[in-house]
Parts: structure tokens; sequence; C-alpha cells
């Protein structure tokens, strides 16, 4: 890999991805001009979305043995060859202001310092400024040497090494999150049936009761105590979607618990 900026450490882009056609191209052209690397991991698309990433100079590796998000995001960081990598989602997009408080920091970056950014998302055709999506503060940024993401199945995180500090950017990641109702309900099906097969490998238990009380808490932590109503419509079908699905997850994990200790 050459560095194309000399003045300042190499810098990686690196994605996890399936069948983004939809989303790839928009995302990496917010990037593809002014950083040294490109590192995308196939989990085994069906669609467009190897081809459009190598059209766009990404080095591409598949990995369809799907072993979980927070393992797929180390896999993919094994193959980063740059100092530095940012992380995102095919949905995202980095804007120019974004990408020059990124250069910014990059031209005299701290040691052992992992960077969170705030970021924006568009849902059912708004921006949410509330329903405790914003900022939404992502830890993407950092030394890849630092660290890395940890093993979760599911809303995996980025592990902090000691005396490693945390420093926050001022502009907005941008995020082009769910197109329809259809495609919302899939994603969400999806992290609450992972989220219960994780607790239920850890010996987490649950029950109908507890499942209620979450479902009821998580809609007027949304709604009202997060202002989720100042979003309009949409901040309502979030929260009332968010409130389902939170009751399913832990009525979820009751149900592979109850079925083990029955055979």
């Amino acid at each position: 890999m050459t560095n194309t900026h000399p003045q300042r450490p190499t810098l990686a882009v690196a994605l996890i991805v399936k069948n983004e056609a939809d989303n790839l191209a928009a995302c990496l052209a917010s990037v593809a001009d002014w950083v040294d690397e490109i590192v995308v991991l196939d989990s085994g698309s069906t669609d467009a979305t190897v081809s459009i990433a190598e059209s766009l100079n990404a080095r591409v590796f598949i990995n369809a043995d799907w072993p979980g998000f927070g393992k797929q995001r180390q896999l993919a960081q094994s193959h980063v060859q740059a100092d530095w990598v940012l992380w995102l989602d095919a949905d995202e997009r980095v804007t120019p202001e974004l990408r020059d408080e990124i250069l910014a920091v990059l031209q005299n970056p701290p040691a052992d310092t992992v960077f969170a950014m705030p970021r924006l998302s568009w849902a059912f055709g708004r921006f949410i400024r509330h329903s405790g999506w914003y900022p939404d503060y992502v830890l993407r940024l950092y030394p890849t040497q630092l660290t890395q993401y940890d093993d979760s199945l599911v809303h995996e995180k980025v592990l902090l090494p000691p005396n490693s500090k945390i420093q926050t950017l001022k502009t907005d990641l941008l995020h082009y999150t769910y197109r329809d109702m259809p495609q919302y309900l899939a994603k969400m099906s999806q992290y609450s049936n992972l989220w219960a097969e994780q607790k239920a490998h850890e010996g987490k238990s649950s029950s109908i009761g507890q499942a209620i009380t979450h479902g009821i808490g998580c809609f007027l932590r949304m709604y009202i105590i997060r202002r989720g109503l100042l979003d309009g419509v949409q901040g309502f079908l979030i929260a009332v979607t968010n409130a389902y699905f939170t009751f399913a997850k832990y009525a979820d994990l009751w149900v592979k618990r109850n079925n083990n200790a029955h055979p």
C-alpha cells in the first residue's frame, strides 16, 4: 500500500457487507478520493455488491461462514494494512465536513485514542433528531494496532484498552437507514433473534413479565423521555416497533431457555 498522504498516518476504511448493492457505491464514493485503502469483507452476497466494491478499488475478501458481527469485523480488520481504520456501514456517508475533521485529526494524531462521532439517521422520510437516535455517538476511528471489536454476535463494541482515551468529533456521520417497513422489520427481527441467542448462550434468563415490562418501558423511554413525539409520525413508528421487538427479544430468550429446560 502506498501512502498518498506522506505527511500523515495512512487511513483505511473498513466495511463488512452482504447484499448492499443499493448502498455501497454511494458509501464508498464518499471516501474513495481521500483514504489510502478500502477493505470490504463480504458475507456471501448474491447481488452486485462484490463487483461494485472492486470497481471502486476496494480490496475485497469473502467470508460466508458467518461468525457474528464482532468476529466478522475482527476478520475484516486483519486485512487492514493502514495505520488507522475508519469503520463504516454501507448505508452511511461521510460528508466533506466530516472528512475534513478526520483529516485534521490525522495531521497530529493523539496516542492511544479512539474517536467517536455523532451519527444522524434518516428513516421513513426524515432525519430523526430525537427518540434516542441522536446524537448516537459511535466509536469508529482508531489506530489499527490499538484495538478491535469484541466477539459479540450483535451490538458489537470497540474494545477500550487500559489507559486509552475517547475523543469526540463534532461533525455528523450520515446514516441512510431503513428504506421501508419490510426492511426495517427484517433487520430488527434479525437483531432481536441474535440478542436472544447471545443471552441464552451466556446463561441469561427471562420471563414473559419481563418482556412486557421492558417493551412498555422502551416505548415510554423513546416516545416520551427521549422526545420521539417531536419526530412526528416517524417517531411514533420507531417507538412502537422498538417496543415490540424489545418485548419479542425477551420473550424469545424465555422460549429458548424454556425449550432447553424441557428437551
